[in-house]
């Protein structure tokens, strides 16, 4: 007998939807910051996007299936803290490999608190040189105690952006 590995399905339907316009029905949310300059930069910074080093630098890193982000991988971080914290698995939707945007996306698993997806990325603007960390996300509660914290909680996840951009920053 053939073991078939099934993965868990994504807990909303517009998987991908980060690429462009941000589907209604969500809390949608969109951060872009300057980090630097030049075009080295751009290339160390979309390097350490794929290896994490948001999630890592914010302490909410739990385990990835690969050393960097691809299609299919399963992330999972930790919120919270102590017995507070929940683990919340999520799935690489796509990776964004263009000529001045770097970085990848993921998408919520059963189990994550949210059901939504994030894009983590790293824009580069060849007219002026500067290098801008992006990270867009739309989302909405999926379970009880997200849905209890309301306004926190989006609170929270743009507390929460503004870490993985200080990260990145520091990182490169």
């Amino acid at each position: 007998m053939e073991h078939v590995s099934r993965k868990p399905p994504f807990t909303y339907p517009e998987v991908g939807a980060t690429r462009g316009a941000l589907p209604e029905g969500y809390h949608r949310f969109r951060l872009r910051r300057p980090i630097g300059r030049g075009r080295g930069l751009f290339e160390r910074a979309g390097a350490e996007i794929l290896a994490y080093r948001m999630q890592k630098g914010t302490r909410i890193f739990q385990h990835a299936d690969t050393p960097t982000a691809e299609p299919g991988t399963t992330v999972t971080v930790r919120l919270g803290v102590g017995l507070l914290g929940i683990t919340a698995p999520c799935r690489v939707v796509y990776l964004l490999d263009e000529p001045n945007r770097r970085g990848f996306a993921y998408g919520t698993l059963p189990g994550h608190p949210e059901s939504g997806e994030e894009l983590f990325a790293v824009e580069y603007d060849p007219a002026d040189d500067t290098v801008y960390g992006l990270v867009i996300a739309f989302s909405r509660s999926a379970t009880w105690y997200a849905r209890l914290g309301g306004p926190a909680v989006k609170l929270l996840q743009r507390f929460v952006a503004g870490r993985y951009l200080a990260a990145l920053e520091t990182s490169v």
